[in-house]
């Protein structure tokens, strides 16, 4: 015998098996098991739990028109918590997304309201004005090396008072006027 066949019983192993043997570790799962194993489809069956339960409970859910208005609201939400999950899982943060988004609408509004601009230019804008914001967060944590948690932070404290000091300094007040009834 060899050392390491002599080692397994040690190691708490059992003692190798023939060709024709099997201990259970490696046979074939049912394929129902198999996907419940899976997360995506936990969290499909909750969807799915949660929509039938509203169905049932909720009969205006089943107009076209509310579940219009369920699926853009999803959308909105949806738009900022990809990225941010995807941070997330990297292990990364970033604190200042949400004062980024209320930056790029503050852009937008101020431009085409204010600067009498169109509103796609002040959207366009707000675009690039968000996507310096990123690239400076993304810029500091590579060049410093300090945590994405210290730099958002540092960025979300300078977006709200430059948001505040901007706001009031354009518009006398700290909000903007509604764009929604102008032209574009």
């Amino acid at each position: 015998m060899s050392m390491a066949q002599q080692a397994e019983p040690a190691l708490g192993r059992p003692p190798a098996s023939g060709p024709g043997q099997s201990d259970g570790r490696t046979a074939r799962r049912p394929l129902a098991l198999r996907l419940l194993a899976r997360p995506e489809v936990g969290v499909f069956l909750g969807a799915a739990a949660v929509l039938v339960f509203f169905l049932i409970v909720a009969p205006t859910v089943r107009q076209g028109s509310s579940m219009a208005t369920i699926l853009y609201q999803s959308s909105t939400i949806g738009i900022m918590a990809l990225p941010v999950a995807l941070l997330m899982i990297g292990g990364e943060f970033d604190l200042s997304a949400g004062v980024a988004v209320i930056t790029s609408a503050l852009t937008a509004s101020m431009l085409s309201y204010q600067l009498t601009l169109n509103v796609w230019t002040g959207v366009i804008v707000a675009l690039v004005v968000s996507l310096a914001i990123g690239f400076f967060n993304g810029w500091m944590v590579v060049k410093t090396g300090l945590p994405s948690f210290l730099i958002t932070l540092g960025t979300f404290l300078i977006l709200q008072g430059v948001n505040l000091a901007v706001t009031k300094l354009v518009t006398g007040n700290v909000a903007t006027d509604d764009i929604s009834d102008m032209d574009g």
